[in-house]
């Protein structure tokens, strides 16, 4: 029995071991810590969390399975989006958000005004542009369809985040784009608050669209910089 129970730490050690990695590493491709033509060699990767090479694969086989890598014929790389992907996901995140309202006649009212607070003190002193900036775009939205009362979709909801979250890190936010993200939720959260969840609908939906369109020419305007960049030299 000593021995079975010596195992079984041993097995919770290692599943909580690989879980570390797998959070960390998931991170770090998030926030383009990893550069997208980087491979993942687990033996780096070992040795930047400090751990052996098992977590590491273990990790990197659940981000396999997650979408977020890729393997290529040399080895593993982080997922790279193509535009119509990034289209895809953005229609999917309309669509999980706004089912949030159909579903629900009344939000959680205390979590919409926890949120509300939040982005007021934003519009006050307005946060810098990176990844702190995103995670608390995600969070609001996130949190909006938890308030809703569906759990699946607020799941559902954060694996789009992750898809789409190394192209918003990357994008870095400017003062004017920072100003209209804090109005637009502080106006779903005051319309919802107000007993108005249509018109708090109509600005998430006008929101997320503007989103998508924005971060759109964004990528098309990198990808143009880049083949400009290839065909010029110092």
């Amino acid at each position: 029995m000593a021995g079975e129970g010596a195992g079984g730490r041993r097995r919770r050690g290692r599943v909580s071991l690989t879980e570390r990695v797998y959070l960390a590493l998931r991170d770090d491709l998030a926030i383009g810590t990893l550069q997208p033509t980087e491979r993942l060699r687990a033996e780096r990767l070992a040795q930047r969390y400090g751990v052996s090479r098992t977590p590491v694969r273990e990790a990197l086989a659940r981000l396999q399975a997650d979408g977020l890598i890729q393997r290529h014929t040399d080895g593993l790389y982080p997922y790279r989006l193509r535009l119509a992907e990034l289209d895809e996901l953005f229609e999917l995140r309309t669509v999980l958000e706004t089912r949030g309202f159909h579903r629900s006649p009344a939000h959680d009212l205390s979590a919409v005004r926890a949120e509300l607070d939040r982005w007021r003190g934003y519009r006050a002193t307005p946060p810098e542009p990176g990844p702190d900036l995103v995670a608390a775009d995600e969070r609001f939205h996130t949190e909006l369809l938890l308030a809703a009362g569906n759990s699946a979709l607020a799941e559902a909801l954060t694996a789009v985040h992750l898809r789409v979250r190394p192209v918003r890190t990357t994008d870095v936010a400017n003062a004017e784009r920072i100003a209209v993200m804090t109005a637009d939720h502080i106006a779903i959260a005051e319309h919802l608050l107000a007993g108005d969840p249509e018109r708090a609908l109509r600005t998430l939906t006008a929101h997320l669209d503007s989103s998508r369109a924005h971060v759109r020419v964004r990528a098309e305007q990198a990808i143009a910089f880049t083949k400009l960049g290839r065909a010029v030299r110092d």
